[in-house]
């Protein structure tokens, strides 16, 4: 309106001239990491305490206009430091609900990089070192899990819908997936998504696919077929028998999937990657690095055997793969994922191999791991507790011994709006446990005491929370 002042340019995160560039990145920065630091003080454990209405409640408190008419120069700070404030923090040793990492300070510095440069992985001239980056780093990962090539995702859930993508337009319409029932939902979902018929669920006892039973859908279903097997289970982290399930495979003439979401993290590890023995004997396998690769969110992969496989992806747009220029030597990148647009999540991973190697990334593998062993036993070793089983990566299961599932719900629920601690669940064999996941190397070996302590108080304490437990799903409140 007249009489306005004219709004000032916000600097850009890059550029050769002043004010963009690092001299408009370096005092936000500095902001950015002392909100950080101020937040995690005031939040003072591994989640804020006071559930989710007390969490709302001072978020919309400090947002207060979302959209306001005139900016505000403090937003940064406020808003960064209230999402520290109210976050589940992964790098807290008390944090291990999920399969949820903290990730290394040099693959989070690798990430701001990725975004002040702002490359999209759709045509070479957005990306060009970029994209070199990512064929090189993508092959080496794939040959590590024994195949040939591979493809950047989102996550387990995009590279398995891939997964079940390629296996559709090698086979057909009507290629139908077998899986455990300890399979991951979203190839189910995937299934679904890509119009596949419904899939063929066999037994998984103990938590992991039972090749008998594997055996008998295969000599009876017809084809064609996908087997998709697990290595590395959400709730137990527990691996199927992949060489069983590899052998069955080729002599039913079946494609295999294997979804290493969690457990591929194992491939960099000497002590633990011959648990992943059979993962070259598959067509896909399901990668990611944002669980034992210690990477920001996303850092997914897709491995495959065939390559040429790939060329189902293919699409023509002129705008960015024109017949001509791709005979001009400009790479085609359109049949490298599903997504268009998309970041270098590859610079990340590439600049923690460089930086960590395999041996660095095997040694924080083979910490974690020893954490849930140690676990393991102080649960073992407490009269008061009960273990589902000795841990087979870096998940322990576990339950108050005398306590029914509404108890154990209870506790995991109290501990969670304390902010106490953060803790998963799980059903198995008809009873609702509790969920350890570690992926932080830095815990220590009183974190883990701690943990089975405040357990223990919980259950023996529950009015400690000072609020009453909403009703388990399923029941009336």
């Amino acid at each position: 309106m007249p009489g306005d002042h004219p709004l000032p340019a916000p600097a850009l995160a890059s550029g050769p001239r002043r004010p963009d560039g690092p001299a408009a990145l370096r005092p936000l920065l500095g902001t950015v990491l002392d909100a950080l630091e101020a937040g995690a003080r005031v939040r003072g454990g591994p989640l804020p305490a006071g559930g989710p209405e007390a969490v709302a409640a001072h978020v919309a408190d400090v947002l207060g206009d979302a959209l306001p008419e005139r900016g505000d120069p403090d937003a940064l700070r406020t808003l960064v430091q209230v999402l520290a404030e109210g976050a589940a923090d992964p790098a807290d040793p008390l944090c291990a609900a999920h399969l949820h990492c903290p990730p290394l300070a040099v693959a989070t510095a690798a990430d701001l990089a990725a975004s002040v440069l702002n490359p999209s992985l759709d045509s070479w001239d957005q990306a060009p070192a970029a994209s070199v980056l990512e064929a090189a780093v993508t092959r080496a990962l794939a040959h590590a899990a024994g195949l040939a090539d591979a493809l950047v995702t989102t996550g387990g859930t995009e590279s398995n819908q891939l997964a079940l993508l390629l296996a559709r337009e090698a086979h057909g319409a009507g290629v139908r997936l077998v899986c455990g029932t300890n399979a991951h939902h979203s190839l189910a979902r995937a299934a679904w998504l890509l119009g596949l018929p419904d899939p063929v669920v066999v037994p998984a006892p103990s938590g992991v696919l039972d090749p008998a039973a594997l055996d008998a859908a295969l000599t009876t279903l017809p084809g064609p077929l996908l087997v998709a097997a697990t290595a590395g289970t959400t709730d137990a982290g527990l691996i199927d028998p992949l060489p069983e399930i590899a052998g069955l495979c080729a002599a039913h003439g079946t494609r295999l999937h294997i979804d290493a979401a969690y457990g591929g993290g194992l491939l960099f590890s000497d002590r633990h990657r011959d648990r992943l023995a059979g993962l070259e004997a598959a067509h896909t396998v399901t990668l990611d690095l944002h669980k034992l690769g210690w990477q920001p969110v996303a850092a997914g992969l897709l491995a495959l055997a065939r390559p040429a496989e790939l060329a189902a992806l293919r699409q023509r747009a002129d705008y960015l793969n024109a017949d001509d220029d791709i005979e001009a030597g400009l790479p085609d990148l359109l049949g490298r994922s599903l997504r268009t647009t998309r970041r270098p999540d590859i610079l990340k991973i590439a600049v923690t191999l460089k930086t960590v190697g395999r041996a660095g990334l095997g040694a924080l593998v083979d910490q974690v791991c020893a954490h849930a062993r140690a676990f393991a036993a102080l649960v073992d070793a407490h009269p008061g507790f009960e273990l589902y089983d000795r841990p087979v990566i870096s998940t322990v299961l576990f339950r108050p011994a005398a306590a029914g599932d509404d108890a154990v719900a209870a506790v995991r629920r109290r501990l969670l709006h304390e902010g106490r601690a953060v803790l998963g669940r799980a059903r198995l064999d008809g009873r609702l446990w509790l969920k350890a996941t570690f992926l932080n190397p830095r815990t220590r070996p009183d974190d883990l005491t701690r943990l089975l302590e405040l357990t223990q108080a919980r259950l023996a304490n529950p009015a400690e929370a000072g609020r009453t437990e909403p009703a388990e799903e399923g029941t009336p409140a």
